[in-house]
């Protein structure tokens, strides 16, 4: 890859990692509100060694390895930083797998904000939707049902990894749907700071699936998505440090990170069925569609102040 391609991959996958993570950092900001100096500044330290470099970099590996079992979890990560044609052939043969079963968990995901989860109202017909939240799992189920459809005529391991995708979105969702619960119990008095500490590194793993599979929308290059999802995660740690009730002011962000789900969504579904999409054309997008929403929340503060 030439050094232009490679700056913009690796700026729109931070980007994309700090927009679909604000909803974790705002959860740890108030649950480290809780805890004691010391052990705020343990987790500020390890939870971010153990974000990047554990949960961040091992799950890109095995999702390659379990998109292309045959090459087995050792040719997986020697493929992570290497040029071995064979093991990248095979994971170049596997890739359509992996596209649409993150193209299909995307997708799930931005229909569950449109229909589901509360908003501020940033475009016409978001409230529209909004009112019609028990149309979410027929519209889901139906797109599912296409989505399989036209990947049964391609290769029935094509039809798997959209079953594959819709099933981790439901069991994150799951976890996610817990959280609210368990951060309300945590909030609670005699909660130890461990028992804190264990909640938030455990929330982290599970909010970092939406930022490793869209990842692969920008590349299916490992090496990038480790250095571009890590620098998201770290500023996204500072801004959890230092100026996280700033950023629940722009009210729209969560707004411009799911229409960027829907998009990426969208690209890792049409690469999958075989129409190439050039890769600068993720993050371009991406830095597009969040920079309009931070503009648009921009102009609601200038307004409320």
């Amino acid at each position: 890859m030439e050094i232009i391609p490679i700056i913009l991959t690796i700026a729109g996958l931070s980007l994309f990692e700090i927009i679909t993570s604000v909803d974790n950092a705002i959860i740890n900001a108030e649950v480290l509100s809780t805890m004691q100096k010391k052990a705020r500044k343990w987790f500020l330290l390890w939870g971010l060694l153990i974000a990047v470099f554990v949960v961040r970099g091992f799950l890109p590996l095995l999702i390659v390895w379990l998109s292309a079992p045959s090459i087995g979890p050792v040719n997986a990560f020697i493929a992570t930083f290497s040029n071995n044609p064979t093991v990248l052939e095979a994971i170049e043969r596997s890739s359509p797998m992996l596209l649409i079963g993150g193209g299909t968990f995307m997708v799930f995901l931005f229909f569950h904000w449109l229909f589901v989860e509360p908003k501020s109202y940033g475009l016409r017909g978001e409230r529209f939707f909004h009112a019609q939240s028990a149309w979410f799992y027929a519209v889901v189920s139906v797109l599912l049902t296409i989505i399989v459809w036209f990947a049964l005529r391609e290769h029935t391991l094509m039809a798997f990894g959209a079953v594959v995708g819709s099933t981790a979105f439901f069991i994150t969702h799951g976890f996610k749907q817990n959280a609210e619960q368990q951060e309300k119990e945590l909030m609670q008095k005699g909660r130890s700071d461990i028992a804190k500490i264990f909640y938030l590194e455990a929330i982290d793993a599970t909010f970092s699936i939406d930022g490793v599979l869209g990842a692969f929308a920008f590349t299916l290059s490992v090496p990038l998505i480790l250095l571009g999802n890590g620098i998201g995660a770290i500023v996204l740690r500072q801004l959890t440090i230092r100026n996280i009730e700033n950023i629940k002011k722009y009210k729209y962000l969560k707004n411009g990170a799911m229409y960027a789900v829907l998009i990426l969504g969208a690209i890792m579904l049409l690469d999958s069925f075989g129409f190439h999409i050039p890769s600068w054309v993720s993050p371009i997008l991406t830095f597009g569609v969040v920079g309009y929403f931070f503009l648009l929340s921009k102009r609601e503060l200038n307004k409320e102040s």
